[in-house]
């Protein structure tokens, strides 16, 4: 599947009318594809790779150690391996087939100031004593991020006419999270049951997802519209972007929210082990999310929803 690369400095360092033509291009892509690669983010790829070995200590660590530090989907910590299964999510599934990998979560340390609502929605980050560079590292790396979401949500209510700061007024307490998934080699977990994948088919939650991968053989794939599985491309340093259920949802299915997996490597590929960083992010959970109709939306007949409802629902979805 071919997606568009796109330099975010013709937003941030544009004219009005460059900066126009981009948000257009990024509607395009969002209505054809729901993803995109975007380059010019300006975070170091030093940064990354720092991140990813700190996390490499850390799920190296013994498994009496890391149970110490243990969460469920939608909780802050490491969810081990065998404790989420996508393919929960729309589908009915095994859960000896759940997706093969193991995660260590964070998410923003600030909340909302409300006690009842950041006892729901922000709790405390869960660090490992024994790997502190862990929270430093991807503490650099998610403020970064918050800062290029800004940027993009500014865009994408720039292309549906909007003011700028429409979307990013209705996500500025938004749950967010990094997800820094290992996604282990053959030799260590055996291989993939018949319909088990690194992550199996499913689509993304919130708003807009930020993923920075790893090329290998156990690889990101897209659903097209004719239900045929395609490898997403990848280019060094680009982000690949794509839109969740809840944006496609507010734009009244004008963007896609499209299925996606994560495969496992052959069998004759046995020590190919990944790590991808995946930071998910939401509206604010007490944002009533009404769908916009023609012309921005194809459709305004999905009912009204609570952001933070959709989300919790979604969580209870995917849990084994």
């Amino acid at each position: 599947m071919t997606l568009p690369l796109m330099d975010l400095r013709a937003w941030t360092d544009g004219t009005d009318a460059r900066r126009r033509a981009f948000a257009a291009e990024v509607d395009d892509a969002l209505q054809t594809s729901g993803f995109l690669l975007l380059s010019g983010h300006g975070i170091p790829v030093g940064w990354r790779a720092e991140l990813r070995e700190a996390a490499a200590r850390a799920f190296a660590l013994p498994d009496d150690v890391r149970a110490r530090y243990a969460t469920q989907v939608g909780g802050r910590g490491w969810i081990p391996p065998g404790k989420e299964a996508n393919s929960f999510y729309g589908e009915e599934s095994d859960p000896d087939r759940a997706d093969m990998k193991e995660s260590w979560v964070t998410g923003p340390a600030v909340g909302t100031g409300d006690p009842a609502v950041d006892a729901e929605w922000f709790p405390p980050n869960v660090w490992p004593d024994e790997v502190p560079e862990l929270e430093a590292c991807a503490l650099r790396y998610t403020t970064a991020l918050d800062h290029l979401y800004a940027e993009l949500i500014r865009v994408c209510a720039s292309a549906l006419g909007l003011e700028p700061d429409w979307f990013v007024d209705r996500t500025r307490r938004g749950v967010r999270s990094l997800n820094i998934n290992r996604y282990p080699a053959l030799r260590e977990v055996g291989p993939a049951l018949d319909g088990q994948f690194r992550i199996a088919p499913h689509t993304d939650w919130g708003t807009l997802t930020i993923l920075d991968r790893q090329p290998g053989y156990g690889g990101l794939q897209l659903q097209a519209p004719n239900g045929e599985w395609q490898d997403a491309p990848f280019v060094d340093d680009a982000f690949t972007i794509n839109v969740g259920d809840l944006l496609a949802r507010w734009t009244g299915d004008r963007w896609r929210s499209t299925r996606h997996r994560v495969l496992p490597p052959p069998v004759d590929v046995p020590d190919e082990a990944l790590t991808s960083l995946i930071a998910f992010f939401e509206a604010d959970p007490d944002v009533l999310v009404e769908p916009f109709g023609p012309p921005i939306g194809r459709h305004d007949d999905y009912e009204p929803v609570l952001a933070g409802d959709w989300l919790l629902s979604r969580y209870a979805a995917t849990r084994v």
